[in-house]
């Protein structure tokens, strides 16, 4: 289930100005400050339905990303 790692998303992003972005860590660490490194899949798994949804952007190398293809280093903001 990944519906505590969409709203932290969310979260986070709505407190952004317009046009910046964060890190998967940022909310796994936002999820649970103390294993944040077992929460990045969830959060991983929740980017990439929201992103297929529309309601954010997967950023690879400060581009959007294709969010059933991407790797390594990844950022997220509001479209």
């Amino acid at each position: 289930m990944t519906q505590p790692a969409e709203a932290m998303i969310l979260d986070l992003l709505s407190k952004l100005p317009p046009g910046k972005s964060i890190g998967p860590e940022e909310v796994a660490r936002a999820m649970d400050s103390d294993a944040w490194h077992r929460a990045l899949p969830r959060v991983k798994e929740a980017a990439k339905g929201m992103a297929r949804a529309g309601a954010l952007v997967i950023l690879r190398h400060n581009k959007p990303a294709d969010p059933d293809r991407f790797k390594g280093v990844w950022r997220m903001r509001l479209p």
